[in-house]
């Protein structure tokens, strides 16, 4: 495999994990209420955030979500015919796949991992949703079953913005999780939102030294996108809230000062989301990740031979 020469890419970081073999997520949906929507910890959620946006197409509505096993088998058929050689990781990634009790959650982790196509899990969560007995067991599984990876979502690290979308934790929260999970062996990831409303280019980077000092394995960056149904694209409609979201070419410049400012052994899962383009109202830049990786790498290449590089949105 080649080796990028300005960061570490998520495709090298599975190749550390899961030497010779070729590995592809396939989302699943354990059923799971996010608690930041049930009444666990807040009602309405994340202001920016509806769960449509990132359920792939082949979890039809109204299949059902506790069939793991049939799942996998309709994720898989929908990669197969591209990529007839790949094994698979089970990612539970809609709404909060860990905020349930263990008696619940184990019969959907043990129908992912004795799935015959499954080389390991990634369960996407909150860091406030990992409780002993579940990170226990993750960790069983991690050393004697499959390698697993924990997702989690903490957006950014500064709490006043915390506060300000309905997050219902505090970084300090994300700090904690990490490091009890990577106590136990398993591999971490954090998802990171930029362009959340009120933050600044600052802001943000400082986000990335603080994740820089954690025991993180990945990370995704993501975009802020206004999408329908959501408390964010009420705000900005009413004229409570500017659009905060960023131009193509800003949000280059951005992610350019982004991988200078990540620590270099911490891969990126991607810089950009996408959402379904009848739930998408901001960005609509047009152009799919791999255009975007491109774009993004010839920025890169520009910045080392001139040393410059800024965002403004």
């Amino acid at each position: 495999m080649a080796v990028n020469p300005y960061y570490k890419e998520y495709a090298q970081f599975l190749a550390e994990v899961f030497p010779g073999v070729k590995v592809q997520k396939v989302s699943v949906d354990a059923g799971i209420p996010c608690p930041n929507r049930d009444g666990t910890i807040g009602r309405g959620g994340c202001i920016y955030c509806n769960n449509r946006a990132f359920t792939p197409s082949y979890l039809t509505p109204g299949s059902p979500v506790a069939d793991i096993a049939g799942q996998l088998d309709a994720g898989i058929r929908f990669f197969a015919r591209k990529y007839p050689q790949m094994r698979y990781l089970a990612y539970f990634q809609a709404n909060t796949s860990t905020n349930a009790p263990l008696h619940r959650l184990q019969p959907m982790l043990e129908a992912a991992c004795s799935h015959a196509g499954v080389a390991g899990l990634v369960i996407a969560t909150r860091p406030d949703c990992l409780p002993e007995d579940t990170l226990g067991y993750l960790a069983e599984i991690n050393a004697e079953r499959m390698p697993v990876i924990v997702e989690f979502g903490a957006e950014t690290s500064h709490d006043d913005t915390l506060r300000a979308i309905n997050r219902g934790h505090t970084w300090a929260t994300l700090v904690n999780a990490v490091t009890r999970a990577h106590g136990c062996g398993l591999r971490t990831g954090v998802h990171l939102i930029n362009g959340l409303p009120g933050e600044s280019e600052d802001d943000m980077l400082a986000t990335v030294d603080r994740l820089n000092a954690l025991p993180v394995d990945t990370v995704k960056f993501h975009q802020l996108q206004v999408v329908r149904g959501t408390a964010l694209a009420a705000q900005i409609e009413s004229g409570q809230l500017a659009d905060p979201t960023y131009t193509l070419e800003a949000y280059i410049a951005l992610c350019v000062k982004l991988v200078h400012r990540l620590r270099r052994n911490i891969a990126i899962d991607r810089f950009v989301s996408s959402s379904p383009a009848d739930l998408l109202i901001a960005p609509r830049w047009n152009v799919k990740n791999y255009q975007f990786t491109a774009m993004l790498h010839r920025a890169l290449a520009e910045a080392h031979e001139t040393g410059n590089g800024g965002a403004t949105r």
